[in-house]
């Protein structure tokens, strides 16, 4: 019996000993691919590049936001002009213009 208690007592041991050195050795666990990145903050204000597209494309301003888009951040303002609606777009770091196009027929809202 003595023989039976040692021999148990060894693989539990040897049990523990494996388990804490892949406890050790485990790599941690990454945060959620879900996680938001935080937004970088532009060093172009709103204030700044809603007059440089309006110096672009004179209007009324319908929509604007900043968003990530082409792999970058930037300011999209949609600007209502006779006609048509213009979207601008400007880059929130550099304050270059990024977009200059038609989005078509005029806005009745």
């Amino acid at each position: 019996m003595t023989k039976t208690h040692t021999a148990a007592a060894l693989m539990l041991a040897g049990l523990l000993a494996t388990s804490a050195a892949q406890a050790k050795t485990a790599t941690p666990a990454k945060p959620a691919a879900t996680a938001k990145m935080a937004t970088p903050k532009p060093k172009v204000s709103m204030a700044q590049a809603r007059k440089i597209a309006l110096r672009l494309a004179p209007g009324k301003i319908k929509s604007s936001e900043y968003e990530k888009e082409g792999g970058g951040w930037r300011y999209s303002f949609d600007i209502q002009q006779k006609g048509h609606i213009q979207e601008i777009g400007i880059d929130g770091m550099t304050g270059k213009v990024v977009e200059n196009k038609s989005e078509g027929k005029v806005d009745h809202d």
